[in-house]
Formats: C-alpha cells, structure tokens, sequence
C-alpha cells in the first residue's frame, strides 16, 4: 500500500513538474528561512545557559523613586556583595562584577592591550568557566591576584601552561600574579572578557565604590539550593535603608533580583521600574516572522493543490469506485504533501548551510549548522510532518470529498466555496506579505532617523582617546602641541565618551530648592574648550576658559538641567555641586548623551582639566583624519610610551548603541522580499492554472474580436484586486504593531499614510508583474491552437 502510495505521489510529481517545481521552491524557501531563524532563536535562548548553578545566580537591582519618577537598573553600591554574604543566610557565594576594560598589559618587550574586568574571590565558585590551571577557590581571593584566558595566555606566552604562576604589569602601575587560566570565555556567554582582576584591587582603584551611596557594578548572587527567591526578593526590598543614609521621603531605593540567565533577554525596565522587554523583543518578533513565512508558504500548496484538483478528479473517482474509503485517501493526499515538504526539506538544509556563514555575518553570531545534535535532525522531522500535515490538511479533505457518480461522468465543477476558499488564503497570504513591507519602510526609516538626527553636537570628524598611562599627568602638554598639528581643530576632554554618560548625582543645591526633594542630575568632568570641540549651542553664557580662574568651581547645564533648577537669568547664580560651591557659567543646548531609547536628562558639566581618567577628545580638520591620527599617533607613544596608542571615532561608537537596529532593519529587508517571492510564486501558479482552465474561452473572444489588453484584464484583475483587499486587511493591523514597536524610542518617526501606501504599491506592481507574465502569454496565443486544445 504504502509503495503504491509513493509510486503514485511521484507519477504525479513526474507529471506536473511545473507545479511541482514551484511548490517545492516555496516550501524550500519558507523552510530554509524558518530554519535559520530558528538557529538564530534558539542561540538567543540559550545565553548564559551553560552555567550549571543557573536557576541560584541572581543579579540585584536597584528601583531608584525620586523626581516623581523611578528609575530601575543593575547598578549597585561595590560593597555590597560582600555584605549581603556576611548577613543574609540565604545567599551561598556573592561577587561584585564591574564593567568591561580594555586595558594595557606587559611582559618582557610585549604591550597589548586585553579586555577584561574585576570580579569578586567568589566568581569562579559561582560560575561555570573551566579552569584549566588554578582553583576557583583562590584565584581571586588577592589583591595582586589575576585570572586570564586562553587566549591571553597565548598572546603573551605561547600557552597557559606556561602562563600559570607568572606575573604580568599592569597598566604599567603594579604586577599581578597569574593565578588561574581560564578556558576562552564560550559563545553563548553574554559577558565576554580576557581577564579577571581581584575586587579587592577594584575597591582600592575605585575608592567611591566603597560608598553605600555611590553605585557603578552589579553585584551577583547564588542563592542556596534551599532558599526561596520569591521570599528573598521580598526580604531585601528595603535592604539598603540601613546602610544608606541619603534617603528621605523625595529620595528612596528599593531593591530586586533577576536571574542571571534571564537578564540578556530581558534587560529592560518599565516606567513602573519592573522587567519588560529587551531582547525578547526580536526573539518574538522574527519567531513570529518565521511562522509567517512557514504560513504563506503552505498557502501556496493548499492552493496550487486544490486549485489543480480537477485534474485529479478521475483517479479518485475510480478508487472510490473500487473500494477505497475516504480516510484512505487523506492518508494518500497527506502522505504526499509530506513527501513534498520532505523533497523541500532538503534543499532547505542544502540552502541553510550554504547562507549560514552570511547570516552569521550579518546577525554578529557564530552559529554553527548542527549536523551533530539528534535534537535538530528530530526537530526536522518534526516540522516536516507538522508542516506536510498543515499544507496538505484542506487539499485531502477537499479532494477525497469528491461524488465518484460526478467525477466519471466528467460534470465536476469546482464549488464556490472552495474557490473563495482559496481565494481568502490569497489574500491572508498577501496581507502578511504588506504587513513585513509596512515593517521593513519603518524600520528602515527609523534607522535612518537615528542615523541623521540632530544630536546636538557633531560626531563627524570627532575622535576618542583613553587618558591612561603617563597621559593623564600629559594632559595640558598633549592638547598644547596637538593643537598646532596640521589637520587638528580642537582638543579638550570628557570624564565619559560623549555616546555614553550615565554618571548620575543627586548632590546639587540651589538657591531656592526645596529642603524635602533630592533631584537626580547626570554629571560630567570636561575640560577647556568643551562646546568648541563638540560643536554644540551655546544657549546663555560661555565655555570653559582658562581666561577665568574661577572655572575651576563654574559648571554648565543644558536645557533640562536648567529646567528642574528653575533659574530665570541663570548666569553668575550660585550652585553648589559636591558641597563645592560655585556658580552657573553657561547653559548649552540639550544634546544627546545616550540612546535614542530615553530621553535627555538634566545634565551638569563641571571642569575636570586635572582628573586621572577619562578621553581626551579631538576635533579634525575635513579630509584631514589620516593626517592628524599619524601625528596624533606619534605625539602619544613620545609622552606615553608604555601604553599602544588606541583611538575611537565618535560615529562608529554611536553606531555601536543601534546594531539591534541595524541587524532587524537588514533581516527584515530580507525577509519581506522572501515573503512577497513566495506570494507571487502561487500567484503564478495560480495565474498558469487559471489561464490553462480558461484556454478555450480566450480563443473563443479572440475570435469574437477580443483585444489583448482586454483578455490582459481578464486574466489579472481577479489577482489584483486579492492584492488590494490584502492591503486593505493589513494596514491597521501594521499600523498598530509598528506604533507597538516604536514605544520603545524616546525619539522616533511618526508613521505617515504613505508607508502603507508604498507598501501596498510595490505588493501591487509584483502581484501585476507576476501575473502579466502569465496573462500575456496566455492573451497573443493563437486562438485556432487554443480551440484546437479542448
């Protein structure tokens, strides 16, 4: 039975290789797309999933309310790891864990620089890195402690092996004992580093971590096997109230954990100061692409299928006749769509392993086809079956319901039910279709609006270099001879790069502020000559100058700053920042020093020409980059020979906030086009199909007179008007997930009638072309040949 069954599902595929090929090509091509999403998905899910303790490893948070508002985040006091160790029961092994630092190592004649961070003696206890040489339990339980990769040990002495036990200078400031090595930190891994230094060197580094009211790293926690999260997050609510003091009614932190597993994926807050959304987003949003796709696909064979039924009305005439029930032919029609979809499966495969590497290029990933993991190849099976069921589910009902006494006495018509059944799935099919072109227009646009807009200062032509080494005591020697360096414009400095600055305080007083509030400002060190460099807008006042002694207490608002202050006239008023009282030199116009994402805050500048840390920042000449990077490049190595010369331009670090962004806005490009390419492949079936039935009624009218473009009309309008109702299906539904998704930006786009109408016209022109093809073919045929055919 079941080799007759697939000798006849091959005669059929032999016979109609036409249709067939194009329901093979849109099954292949929904599959293949469905399956690297679905790689891609399953990467996503699996971050950080690989450390054994996951269900104990929690990261705290803290909910800041102040200002009428409240801000959520992973920044914690960097003490309070070991606190929470010391007097919570609960809580089995604590770290701190700062923030990735690119950082400059030697030994011997070798100075590179490795990214790395500081992390507390408890880490390798609570984390599933392998240790190739060393113990978890002592290798950052020192001060002049140091853990390292592979890869690090390679780079400085050939293996670790050779690596363990050395010492190695760092930041040409103090040597460091290596005291473990570590395996390359895995790909799934959303933490990435080369090195671990101690967190009691972080403390003794970072003197203001010690302070209950400062906060900067995250503190991560594994909890006992035995202890209950839900209790513990409820038990440290209001952990901090002991400890710190700057609390009051206007200013007040509560406290909240997050499994350390969950956080790559959901790394966002709420207004409310509540986990929502992150990443997630885009594991949802092309999860739901890929079934999309799957979708339309299937709506192409349900249709060629039953559309090309009539063909296939006598064959089941006779088997009804002979005795075949009608669950035997179901079995025999989904068998055959699964046979298809298995035909489709492999050149799908065949497709995926041939665009991986381009899609992990175009994704940022590493993911590897696996060939070696029975779960996959199980995986396969399974959507085989699953979509060979859904596919062919409607053809098998449809076909094996067919009256064997009308078949074979050849007066079959095909109901108007199953034709407006097929026609509704062409208009589901195209809507979808719209529905990703709407998505790909405003994904595009709002890229290219986070592209352009107006920052408030110009990152063209602006450069970043770390102030580290002997560069920081250099400083005021770097900028004089810089500055008369052919193609340099501009030198001055910024305690943070100017794409970034999230240093926040709520130690600023005023005349006239109310004793009972405690208002959140970001802060800032610049130096001489800020505004210039950065080009921005100077609203009231002036820049920094070393012409005015004074600057050394003067400090700068923006717009918001000056706003939440309250000043009328601004300049020369008193303000004390850090009990260091001053006054109000300049207010500048609120620019961008973060995402798109929030929006700008209050932000006060303050001078910093003397700070040991930060960027000096340089403005070039047009044209001239190259030029003032060289000399630029040798200027450093002569005033800090100790560290390699590293540099960022401000663009590119911009850029670098937005590559979810830029990687969804390229995808969806693509899958738009795979989309509306599988729609018109059953248009075009369709079309052949409906051009084939109505062969001898064209030569008919032909005779009769009837022009070509008339016939042209004949065979397409009924496509193109499927086309309209799709679009029409469509754009509310658009409308509202593209404003969903839009939400998430402080600064967007406002979506414009004519995205929807762009999108529904290039469905449109498609679908025309398409069938035009087709139709026109169908319309110059000789009608003598078309009477001749029937």
């Amino acid at each position: 039975m079941l080799k007759n069954y697939l000798l006849v599902a091959l005669r059929n595929l032999k016979k109609n290789k036409t249709f067939s090929g194009i329901n093979i090509l849109g099954l292949a091509l929904g599959l293949a797309c469905s399956l690297l999403i679905f790689l891609w998905v399953n990467d996503e899910r699996n971050m950080d999933k690989f450390n054994k303790n996951s269900a104990q490893l929690y990261s705290v948070y803290e909910r800041q309310y102040y200002d009428n508002k409240i801000d959520a985040f992973h920044s914690t006091p960097g003490i309070m790891a070991d606190e929470m160790k010391k007097v919570l029961p609960e809580v089995k092994y604590a770290s701190g864990f700062a923030w990735n630092d690119l950082s400059t190592f030697q030994s011997g004649d070798k100075i590179i620089k490795e990214k790395g961070n500081h992390a507390g003696a408890d880490f390798f206890k609570m984390f599933s890195y392998k240790l190739l040489y060393g113990k978890a339990e002592t290798a950052l339980d020192a001060p002049l402690k140091i853990a390292i990769s592979r890869k690090f040990a390679n780079d400085f002495f050939g293996s670790p092996a050779a690596a363990f036990g050395k010492t190695i200078r760092y930041a040409n400031s103090k040597d460091l004992t290596i005291s473990a090595v570590f395996e390359n930190v895995p790909e799934n891994a959303s933490y990435k580093f080369d090195y671990l230094a101690s967190w009691q060197a972080f403390l003794e580094e970072q003197s203001w971590a010690k302070q209950w009211g400062n906060n900067g790293p995250q503190t991560l926690l594994m909890l006992r096997a035995d202890a209950d999260p839900l209790a513990f997050e409820k038990k440290i609510v209001h952990f901090l109230d002991k400890y710190n003091k700057e609390q009051d009614k206007s200013f007040r932190i509560e406290l909240g954990i997050q499994r350390f597993d969950d956080m790559y994926l959901h790394s966002h807050f709420s207004a409310s100061g509540r986990i929502e959304g992150g990443r997630i987003e885009y594991v949802r949003l092309f999860s739901l692409v890929a079934i999309f796709i799957l979708i339309i696909a299937c709506i192409n064979f349900m249709n060629l299928t039953t559309a090309r039924s009539i063909k296939r009305a006598k064959e089941i005439g006779i088997r009804k006749v002979v005795g075949a029930y009608r669950f035997a032919l179901i079995r025999q029609f989904i068998g055959e769509a699964v046979l298809l979809t298995a035909i489709a499966m492999v050149f799908a495969i065949i497709l995926v392993a041939l665009l991986l590497p381009s899609f992990n290029h175009l994704t940022q990933k590493e993911i590897a086809f696996p060939s070696n993991n029975p779960v996959f190849w199980i995986g396969m099976f399974a959507l085989i079956v699953v979509t060979g069921f859904i596919s062919g589910s409607y053809p098998a009902l449809f076909l094996s319901s067919f009256n064997p006494v009308i078949v074979l006495k050849g007066s079959l018509k095909l109901s108007s039910g199953s034709a407006l059944f097929r026609k509704g799935l062409v208009v589901f099919q195209f809507a979808l279709s719209i529905i990703l072109i709407v998505g790909t227009i405003v994904v595009s646009k709002q890229t290219k609006f986070i592209q352009t807009t107006n920052l408030g200062y110009d990152r063209v032509n602006l450069i970043y270099i770390p102030l580290e080494g002997d560069l920081t005591k250099h400083y005021t020697q770097l900028k004089e001879r810089a500055i008369n360096m052919p193609g340099i414009k501009f030198v001055s400095r910024i305690s943070q790069t100017p794409t970034v600055i999230d240093n926040g305080t709520g130690g600023v007083q005023w005349d006239g502020k109310d004793p009972n509030t405690k208002p959140m400002f970001t802060q800032a060190a610049v130096g001489y000559d800020f505004t210039k460099t950065m080009n921005m807008q100077m609203v009231m006042g002036r820049d920094y100058s070393k012409d005015f002694p004074t600057d050394s207490v003067g400090y700068i608002l923006n717009e918001q700053a000056l706003k939440k202050i309250g000043y009328k006239d601004p300049i020369g008023k008193p303000l004390t920042f850090w009990d260091k009282k001053g006054t109000i030199i300049g207010v500048v116009k609120d620019f961008h020093f973060n995402s798109l994402h929030v929006p700008v805050n209050a932000l006060v500048m303050r001078l910093g020409e003397t700070d040991d840390y930060g960027s000096v920042l340089v403005k070039t000449q047009p044209g001239q980059t190259k030029q003032a990077i060289a000399s630029l490049e040798k200027l450093c190595k002569e005033l800090n020979p100790k560290f390699p010369f590293t540099y960022e331009f401000s663009d590119e670090e911009y850029s670098k906030l937005y590559k979810s962004e830029e990687m969804t806005g390229k995808l969806a490009d693509c899958f738009a086009f795979l989309a509306i390419f599988i729609s018109c492949l059953g248009l075009l079936g369709l079309a052949m199909f409906t051009a084939e039935q109505k062969t001898k009624e064209i030569g008919i009218r032909k005779v009769l007179g009837a022009s070509i473009p008339s016939l042209f009309v004949l065979l397409s309008r009924e496509f193109l008007l499927f086309v309209i109702i799709g679009m029409l299906i469509a754009s509310p539904i658009a409308w509202y997930a593209m404003q969903q998704w839009l939400e998430e930006y402080a600064y967007k786009i406002n979506l414009s009638w004519w995205m929807f109408v762009i999108a529904g016209l290039a469905a449109l022109f498609i679908a025309l072309v398409t069938v035009s093809l087709q139709a026109i073919r169908a319309a110059v045929a000789s009608p003598a040949k078309s009477l001749r055919t029937e």
